[in-house]
């Protein structure tokens, strides 16, 4: 009776992380051994900052997760004292933070990942860490959708002060031509 207890309450917690990686847009796996409490708090602080969440799992229940979603490949990486991060407003937060938390606190070790669904070793989640968030890329994609209209409106508006020197050019000349012949028919 108390080990079917304890069955079902490890069963419980393996579903809520299968929960919580089915909601997630990407997973990464770091080795948190040797911060300190106060770092681990600041950590934590700016994943939820960015839209995620980090938690220490024991790994045998972040293993059999990450094997019921399909992602085998995790459970090579779960050895050691490790924190599972899980992001759920895009796929770069949770590597830009941690990535950002591990140049300036050598303990953390990234191991691997999971965006949209691949498995991505240390390397590749540097890469993506490196990439701008959903909001960077849409006002990247804006600002390039906008310069050829920014491009022609300023082409426009250089015609049009051309077109206003070219007018008034043209009124000087005339005034120029009629002050001159005013002084041709005085002598």
């Amino acid at each position: 009776m108390a080990n079917q207890k304890v069955i079902d309450t490890k069963q419980q917690l393996v579903d809520e992380v299968v929960e919580r990686m089915g909601n997630s847009k990407s997973i990464v796996i770091a080795e948190y051994q040797g911060l300190t409490v106060g770092k681990t708090q600041d950590l934590r602080k700016q994943l939820r900052d960015a839209g995620c969440e980090m938690f220490v799992i024991k790994n045998n229940i972040s293993r059999r997760a990450a094997e019921s979603q399909g992602y085998s490949e995790l459970a090579n990486d779960l050895t050691g004292p490790n924190s599972v991060v899980f992001s759920y407003e895009d796929q770069v937060s949770a590597a830009k933070v941690l990535y950002e938390f591990a140049k300036k606190n050598k303990k953390l070790k990234i191991k691997s990942g999971i965006v949209d669904g691949d498995y991505y070793e240390i390397e590749k989640i540097k890469e993506i860490s490196q990439l701008p968030n959903k909001e960077g890329l849409l006002t990247m994609l804006a600002g390039q959708l906008l310069a050829p209209l920014r491009d022609l409106a300023i082409g426009l508006d250089l015609l049009t002060k051309e077109d206003e020197s070219d007018e008034e050019d043209v009124e000087e000349t005339k005034e120029t031509e009629a002050t001159e012949e005013n002084e041709k028919e005085s002598n």
